[in-house]
């Protein structure tokens, strides 16, 4: 077991080039998907079945279909290995990886409530706690979560765990360009993040693409060290399934994310329905359409998002980049002028705003003309949740 590891962190070439081949395959299947398939199956999908059929259908896809995939191909590496050395060892390579990324997951989730405070150094605010006590009235929670006001573009997320509590965040931003009410519908969408346990459920679907995507690195390493061993006909062949395994893990666990992005959405439409419930419809779509209108003229607030590697449960997300709260805080913040603007109007525009599907499905939010036009079916009685 020990020279297997050993093993997997040796460069090798040739391990390189096998990862990149599973990159560029798991990159085609990706782009087939978004152009061909994703589209297709969406319109097929789209109106039959209710909001929380359709997360529970495709929770379920992603659950059993990656674990399904990771107990196949650990069987194929049983099935190589089981001949020479003991079974326990294949195993123990699987539940190596495993308990990896359980715990690397685990750290960042106990600690990110603390660096997301320090990170942005944000501040509570009074005014800001009792909107949110008075959203969290409404919505029924027994203690209203921490709110903070953090600086930046216009935005607003949850986060938090079990230790840290339940925490709302609101940027300065979008204080100063929503009125209460539509206020009321941002900090109603965020609660609903925390009363559908988003954190912990997006937390629980990203293991499942990541202990694929370590266990095929691992298996491709392994491979080339494993072939190695002896020139035994038998030995050698053991590592083509290695490598074939790996390769496989690596494209499973894309198509695997792509799946979990969708999920992603889903719960952004379910915390949009949470939204309106505590504030009205017409709130929520404000202010969408405030930050659509914001991120769509002001090129300061874009570059400072689209530069950013990480991201968060935000309540925007563009279709031509990722929105996430780390964005370069020396940045300029453009003043957000909505003078002039009718957000009516907008709303009116967005809502026959046609959609690339390829932009979508490589993003964690519906684009805003698709949750206006879910508002609209959902306060008309048409969307059931």
């Amino acid at each position: 077991m020990m020279n297997i590891l050993y093993g997997l962190w040796w460069y090798n070439p040739l391990a390189m080039l096998s990862i990149m081949v599973a990159y560029v395959l798991g990159m085609l299947v990706m782009i087939l998907g978004s152009y061909v398939i994703a589209p297709r199956l969406a319109s097929r999908i789209s109106g039959k079945l209710s909001l929380r059929t359709s997360m529970f259908l495709l929770g379920a896809v992603i659950i059993i279909g990656g674990i399904a995939g990771l107990l196949f191909l650990a069987g194929l590496v049983l099935a190589a290995i089981g001949v020479q050395a003991n079974p326990s060892t294949g195993l123990a390579l699987v539940l190596g990886v495993v308990l990896m990324v359980l715990i690397l997951n685990g750290i960042t989730y106990l600690i990110s409530p603390l660096m997301i405070n320090i990170m942005y150094r944000a501040r509570r605010d009074e005014d800001l706690q009792k909107v949110v006590d008075e959203v969290a009235r409404q919505a029924g929670f027994r203690k209203p979560p921490k709110a903070v006001v953090v600086e930046g573009p216009p935005n607003a997320f949850a986060y938090g765990n079990f230790l840290a509590g339940r925490w709302v965040a609101v940027s300065s931003e979008m204080l100063r360009i929503t009125s209460r009410d539509e206020l009321k519908a941002v900090i109603g969408h965020e609660l609903g993040h925390h009363k559908h346990g988003d954190n912990a459920i997006m937390l629980f679907m990203g293991l499942i693409p990541s202990v694929l995507y370590y266990f095929g690195l691992m298996l491709v390493q392994a491979s080339f060290y494993y072939s190695g061993l002896s020139s035994r006909r038998d030995k050698s062949s053991g590592g083509i399934v290695f490598l074939v395994a790996g390769v496989a893990a690596i494209i499973l666990s894309f198509l695997t994310q792509i799946l979990v992005l969708a999920f992603s959405r889903l719960r952004e439409y379910y915390a949009d329905a949470h939204g309106a419930a505590v504030a009205g419809a017409r709130n929520m779509q404000r202010a969408l359409a405030k930050l659509h209108v914001y991120y769509s003229y002001n090129k300061y607030a874009r570059a400072s998002l689209s530069e950013s590697k990480l991201r968060a449960l935000f309540i925007y997300a563009f279709t031509e980049t990722y929105a996430n709260p780390y964005y370069p805080a020396f940045l300029p913040r453009p003043p957000g002028d909505f003078s002039g603007i009718d957000i009516d109007d907008v709303i009116d525009e967005l809502r026959r705003t046609q959609t690339s599907s390829p932009e979508e499905f490589f993003s964690t939010h519906p684009p805003i003309p698709k949750r206006i036009r879910f508002l609209d079916r959902l306060e008309t009685g048409v969307e059931k949740l």
